[in-house]
């Protein structure tokens, strides 16, 4: 009996989860200021956050900031990638990559204590020269996080552990060749299901996995191979659908919008929709309200406005080169789209587009003065979001510029108003949308800082008021 209960008392501890620790990666600044009484709080599960669409529910933030940005609770030193955090209660899932492996950490969203930390072996190499860290975010889903990597390593682990619960190498398994900038969009839960933008050659162009177990549930599509944008859920008609915006590397150069039956992967319609040039990607995800869905690609493409209909088909109410985006994802507020339009950093600018017409009602191209030192030098340079992110929480639009600077802006039809500014860091391809979750805001910075010095972080900073 004795033998029995201490052999039982070890499984319950083997199967306890660990308790935050400290993270010697990690510097923490100072405790964040309480919760404002009556605050609205979200968790940030996935890409896009709570709904999928850049919107947060989240009240009483800092109504403005100090030109050096709100004040740093924990910075986090990290290796190479392009993944924003996924946070879930006291859990915050990040995934980077150091040297040979890419890792999985899991901490304490409000310290940067590590719960857990999960690595596998990775030789991904980018074709471009951008870094070879992993691209998608995590997925967190009530016990369990999902993460794909730079080759398509795909891992469900448990969230309170780190055990692997199952894994797949859809590269390997579906024999997808290496894209242009390797394995990016993030996957989707939908009911009982994972759902990859997967781009098989001659199939599936999306493929659905059993969340619990793996098991492959359907496969949807055949002509697209995959591309960087993640599949987007949404009821039309009263029907449950997932919209992927397919295509990457491909000769020809094909992609479009496949709309897909979430239960069965069957497909209502397709829309081709992709730059000529071979060297271009979709990777903005679709925007789904009302029964309507609007895509953009840049490359000389631009937008495009679905109308869909009740037998599953679509009709094109519009298409404009007037809204053509790369890796943002625009925001739909009362009839208008608000988005970073253009290619390039000197090309990019923030308009706004009434989804009735196709037409920009205004474009606005930040640009103010820095000033700052290098090397005791002190300098003068003309600076903007370029191209940049966008969320909208407690009433505004949040913007994250791809040189670090952080700005709260009120947006409407009837113009751009600037409401604060701050810079953060100096550094380069700041490419990932900034999260806020119970008050929180999370940056990160993927380039070293070239005015201070700073390597690549994920920085925790308090956005309460």
């Amino acid at each position: 009996m004795h033998l029995l209960a201490c052999t039982l008392a070890a499984l319950l501890a083997q199967q306890a989860p660990p308790k935050p620790s400290a993270n010697p990666a990690v510097t923490f600044h100072k405790k964040p200021k309480p919760l404002p009484a009556g605050a609205v709080t979200n968790d940030w599960k996935s890409f896009l956050g709570p709904t999928s669409n850049g919107y947060s529910t989240e009240t009483k933030l800092a109504k403005s900031f100090p030109a050096s940005g709100p004040p740093i609770v924990w910075e986090m030193k990290k290796g190479t990638g392009y993944s924003s955090p996924a946070i879930s209660g006291d859990y915050l899932v990040f995934l980077h990559r150091q040297g040979g492996k890419e890792h999985v950490e899991c901490l304490k969203m409000d310290t940067g204590e590590r719960f857990w930390q999960f690595t596998y072996a990775t030789s991904y190499e980018d074709r471009y020269g951008y870094n070879n860290g992993p691209r998608a975010s995590p997925v967190i889903n009530g016990d369990f996080v999902y993460t794909v990597g730079a080759q398509g390593q795909l891992h469900c682990l448990r969230l309170a552990t780190g055990e692997v619960v199952w894994k797949h190498d859809l590269n390997t398994e579906f024999k997808v060749p290496q894209d242009f900038f390797g394995t990016a969009s993030t996957p989707l839960i939908e009911g009982d299901l994972l759902v990859v933008n997967l781009g098989a050659p001659g199939g599936p162009t999306v493929a659905a996995f059993q969340k619990l177990t793996g098991k492959f549930a359907w496969g949807a599509g055949k002509e697209w191979g995959p591309s960087y944008a993640s599949p987007i859920p949404a009821t039309v008609h009263g029907k449950r659908r997932i919209f992927v915006f397919a295509g990457g590397d491909s000769q020809p150069p094909t992609g479009g919008l496949l709309v897909v039956d979430a239960r069965t992967g069957a497909v209502d319609t397709t829309f081709p929709w992709r730059s000529r040039s071979y060297e271009s990607v979709n990777a903005s995800c679709p925007v789904i309200f009302g029964n309507s869905v609007f895509v953009s690609a840049t490359y000389r493409t631009g937008g495009a406005l679905l109308n869909l209909q009740p037998d599953g088909g679509h009709k094109v109410a519009w298409t404009t080169s007037e809204f053509g985006l790369h890796f943002n994802t625009p925001v739909y507020k009362d009839g208008y789209l608000y988005g970073y339009d253009g290619r390039n950093e000197p090309d990019a600018s923030i308009a706004c587009l009434d989804v009735k017409t196709g037409k920009a009602v205004w474009r606005e191209t930040p640009e103010w003065n820095e000033t700052f030192e290098v090397n005791g030098t002190k300098k003068e340079q003309a600076l903007s979001t370029f191209r940049g992110n966008l969320i909208h929480v407690d009433g505004r639009f949040l913007a994250l510029g791809e040189m670090g600077h952080l700005l709260w802006l009120d947006l409407s039809p009837k113009g751009y108003k600037e409401l604060s500014r701050a810079w953060l860091f100096a550094a380069r391809s700041t490419w990932s949308p900034p999260i806020v979750s119970r008050g929180l805001l999370y940056i990160v910075q993927h380039e070293r800082d070239v005015v201070k010095g700073t390597q690549p972080r994920l920085i925790c900073y308090d956005f309460r008021q």
